[in-house]
């Protein structure tokens, strides 16, 4: 997703706490429920209602793990004697005494740095570290990070967010724990596994919003504009508005008039002026039924989705897990066609949600699929699209592809190649006869086939199929149509291109794989190239993809080339001698 880090208001006039159904319905007064607090300080403190028996030195015992404490809540609560409290009193708890805790970076990718403290230097996170209390985390544009809690809740924060982890404690020596994160700019995801425990507390706070929840799975995302949204997947929890609160930021009005419950399947959006708009139901998860159990283009990940009635967007992400604690790639995305850079071959999952008019994030669909790029496919070179072939002439030829063992090309009479009719799986060459097939209209794809340390193929992604046709010789033949003819070489490419792109080609002589000298360097506006004046001989090509959306890839594999001498007969075939060579002009 792309957010824009969004400035930290002054006066924050409004708010939303997302508050779970269990704690805002059960009226228990000893959570840690914000709504219990009156004063912006008493925010971060517990409110224990007093029992028979309750003294603070065991108070000090259960909460802070150290009943030698009991003077501090004392000091706090004015209690004239610690021994004897006054059933159904309360007593607050301030936080900042209970044990620290530390969270865990389950992973990392891209530029993610951390800061202790305020006056220290922003480091780099990496997968296994722990953070403190008070870490406050900056995500780059193209970065992720996975962070597990104490009680395994697990928060994922997205590109271009800043968290703080501001509270990480813990209720007694074995208590539950007791986390606050504060949000500058972003979005983040939460998994919070669920408990019976009544202290637990797990929060996430924006400028305009608050987040209290437990066992459920939701999102948080942080407009430029400060608006916030929130949507719910998994457990039920309520919205209340909190523009009546002063710039102190104390804790949201706990007035029925201002709570609205949202089910499992819906979200809402807050205004910047506070306003709390109706829960709406999520939009639907998006269709992911065509997209390719297996994709083979090296130079870009392209991906596309059949469009929604009522979406104003999509967001789409790309992880190593299904539960998207190992995200790789994100975005937004104005259509269905969801671009990213390139991946490693591996297996991969994609999850797109559509967005509504009011910026909120619908359900997501989730689709597993696998990345396999190498080895590269062979260009196409002959026979052109749709050339049409004499009947018992002709031959499929194709690049070269340094590196590769063998070469598998099909013929099939479908696109699909539901049954192919040819398929040479251990060709050294990529070339095929076709002097057997009968007239008609055909396709044509090959792939690149390494060899395994224990001998078995290794096959890389088929080129998109190619078009040709068969049609019978005329019944005469004129003399001069197997006459040598003189003429300039052609040498002819094509390729799968997306609508759009465009291609940088270089030329180099077929020593030079290293490209150190290039004879040409050209940007084509279509997936095809021809030259009719090169030399006879071989070269290497390489294409670059110059997609609309500004992606560029990295250079293809080099693919060789053999450049004839000119002379060829009237089918077509080049003339050569009886060691092989082409036969040049007199």
């Amino acid at each position: 997703m792309h957010h824009h880090p969004a400035p930290w208001p002054l006066g924050a006039t409004a708010a939303l706490a997302l508050i779970s159904a269990f704690a805002a319905l059960s009226g228990a007064s000893a959570h840690a429920n914000p709504a219990a607090a009156n004063t912006p300080s008493q925010a971060d403190e517990i409110a224990h209602t007093v029992q028979d028996g309750d003294t603070l030195e065991g108070l000090a015992k259960a909460y802070l793990a150290d009943p030698r404490q009991w003077p501090l809540l004392q000091a706090r609560n004015k209690v004239a004697n610690p021994r004897r409290l006054q059933p159904g009193s309360i007593v607050w708890i301030p936080v900042r005494l209970q044990p620290a805790e530390s969270a865990t970076v389950e992973f990392v990718h891209g530029a993610v740095t951390a800061q202790a403290r305020a006056s220290d230097a922003a480091a780099p996170v990496a997968k296994g570290g722990k953070l403190d209390e008070g870490t406050a985390l900056q995500v780059g544009p193209d970065a992720f990070v996975a962070v597990r809690l104490a009680d395994g809740t697990v928060v994922r924060v997205q590109a271009q967010s800043e968290l703080q982890l501001r509270q990480l404690r813990r209720r007694g020596r074995a208590g539950s724990v007791q986390s606050v994160l504060e949000m500058r700019s972003g979005a983040v995801e939460a998994s919070v596994p669920p408990s019976a425990e009544s202290f637990r507390r797990m929060e996430i706070r924006t400028p305009l919003a608050v987040t209290s929840v437990r066992g459920t799975r939701f999102s948080v995302e942080m407009a430029a504009s400060g608006q916030t949204t929130a949507s719910v997947l998994n457990g039920s929890v309520a919205v209340q508005s909190r523009r009546d609160e002063g710039v102190g930021g104390g804790a949201p009005s706990a007035s029925p008039s201002a709570t609205s419950m949202l089910a499992p399947g819906q979200g809402l959006a807050v205004a910047t002026d506070g306003t709390v708009g109706a829960p709406r139901a999520l939009m639907a998860a998006p269709d992911t039924s065509s997209i390719p159990a297996s994709l083979g283009d090296a130079s870009i990940l392209a991906i596309n989705i059949p469009t929604q009635p009522g979406a104003a967007r999509y967001v789409a992400q790309v992880a190593q897990d299904a539960d998207f604690t190992q995200v790789l790639r994100h975005g937004s995305f104005a259509n269905g066609q969801l671009r990213w850079k390139a991946l490693d071959d591996g297996r991969y999952y994609v999850s797109v949600r559509a967005v509504d008019d009011a910026g909120i994030a619908g359900l997501p669909a989730v689709q597993p699929f696998t990345i396999k790029t190498q080895p590269v496919a062979p260009f196409h070179q002959l026979p052109a699209p749709g050339t049409i072939v004499a009947t018992g002439t002709g031959e499929l030829q194709c690049t070269s592809v340094p590196g590769v063992r063998w070469y598998r090309v099909q013929v099939a009479t479908d696109a699909q190649f539901t049954a192919p009719i040819k398929d040479e799986q251990r060709l050294s060459e990529c070339r095929l006869p076709v002097t057997d097939l009968p007239a008609g209209s055909y396709f044509w794809r090959m792939a690149s086939l390494l060899q395994t340390p224990d001998g078995q193929p290794d096959q890389g992604p088929f080129a998109p199929p190619q078009a040709f046709a068969v049609a019978d010789r005329p019944a005469t033949l004129s003399a001069q149509s197997l006459q040598a003819q003189d003429g300039d070489t052609t040498v002819r490419l094509n390729w799968q291109g997306q609508p759009g792109q465009r291609f940088r080609l270089q030329l180099a002589s077929a020593n030079d794989a290293s490209f150190d000298k290039i004879m040409l360097d050209t940007v084509l506006d279509r997936p095809d190239w021809t030259a009719s004046d090169l030399p006879a001989g071989k070269y290497l090509v390489r294409i670059q993809v110059l997609d609309p959306s500004g992606l560029q890839s990295e250079f293809s594999p080099p693919r060789q080339i053999r450049v004839g001498s000119g002379i060829s007969t009237g089918s077509g075939l080049p003339v050569s001698t009886s060691s092989g060579q082409p036969v040049g002009r007199p």
